[in-house]
């Protein structure tokens, strides 16, 4: 099979088309036929060497959707299932989706039943659902007033659909450091977008519930804009820095919480049986910013750190 192989850390030129043995089936686990995948900011991250645990040579890739192309679960996971994959190790402590197939624990695929393109379902499952569980951890549903930090991001942006499809009537700030930026993010459903800079949101609103997606580099500005009671989840690194220096715990508004999430410990076939009706009951536009084929899986993670980037890449096979 084709696939993309680092053997070294590098800039997205490390990312190398090859042809290796296709994965056979073992007990437990199960071949996917991929059919596309999504480009995570962390798959950059392990690229230029910042993922101390994952050892090279590696097919990169934290999900993917496509196909059973060979089983051991008959019952559950039957050829030509559609199916979408994500976290449990796949780019990192065995080979990821960034390939023409993939081998997968039997309980990391999750049979989907959808009408959307591959394109768009390529589009969803780390980023959607990474957006779903953040807006439950930070009690979405009781906020008025939500701040999205790191909005034109993946993840950003499909936190603000997803709050919208979930109430209508909430109102979303999203933050980004582009001003020319601010229509997109009023398209897709930002009521107020406002600028990051110095790490600092340009605004003296105090929110309900925070999605902090920048991380720890802006985490303590955050939580200077929480109201008491409300949540602030963290999520992601943007910013790649993930500690804060003398934290003060203290900078918690009283009565208010600082939370987390990470997919990986969360992922259920209910609760993404769930969010995929979401998505579908309320036509939730998941389509890519940007598309790429195989071969050019460098230029799709290049594509992800231009200054114009705004939501989702994918490649598609």
């Amino acid at each position: 099979m084709k696939a993309i192989v680092i053997e070294q850390a590098g800039g997205p030129e490390a990312l190398k088309l090859m042809e290796v043995p296709t994965p056979q089936v073992k007990p437990g686990w199960s071949l996917v036929k991929v059919k596309g995948f999504g480009i995570n900011r962390s798959e950059i991250f392990t690229r230029n060497g910042e993922s101390p645990t994952v050892k090279f040579p590696r097919i990169l890739g934290i999900e993917c959707v496509g196909e059973i192309a060979a089983t051991t679960d008959d019952a559950h996971l039957p050829r030509g299932q559609k199916v979408a994959c994500l976290m449990g190790g796949m780019g990192r402590a065995f080979d990821g989706g960034y390939a023409e197939y993939v081998l997968m624990p039997n309980q990391s695929i999750l049979p989907v039943t959808t009408s959307l393109s591959w394109a768009e379902f390529a589009a969803i499952p780390e980023t959607y659902f990474t957006a779903y569980g953040a807006l439950h951890n930070a009690h979405s549903d009781r906020a008025k007033r939500l701040l999205v930090r790191g909005a034109t991001s993946g993840v950003g942006s499909a936190a603000i659909k997803l709050a919208k499809a979930m109430d209508a009537t909430i109102k979303i700030a999203g933050s980004t450091r582009h001003q020319e930026k601010f229509a997109e993010l009023k398209a897709i459903g930002c009521d107020e977008p406002v600028l990051d800079q110095a790490g600092k949101v340009q605004t003296n609103d105090k929110f309900d519930a925070i999605i902090e997606l920048v991380g720890t580099a802006t985490l303590t500005d955050s939580l200077a804009h929480l109201n008491p009671r409300g949540y602030c989840c963290l999520v992601g690194g943007l910013a790649n820095q993930w500690t804060v220096p003398d934290f003060d715990p203290f900078v918690i508004p009283t009565g208010a919480s600082l939370t987390s999430f990470g997919s990986g410990a969360e992922i259920t076939p209910e609760r993404f049986s769930n969010m995929m009706r979401l998505i579908e009951n309320h036509h939730i536009d998941v389509k890519p910013r940007k598309t790429f084929d195989l071969a050019h899986t460098g230029e799709a993670q290049a594509a992800l750190d231009e200054p114009d980037s705004f939501g989702k890449v994918v490649v598609l096979l």
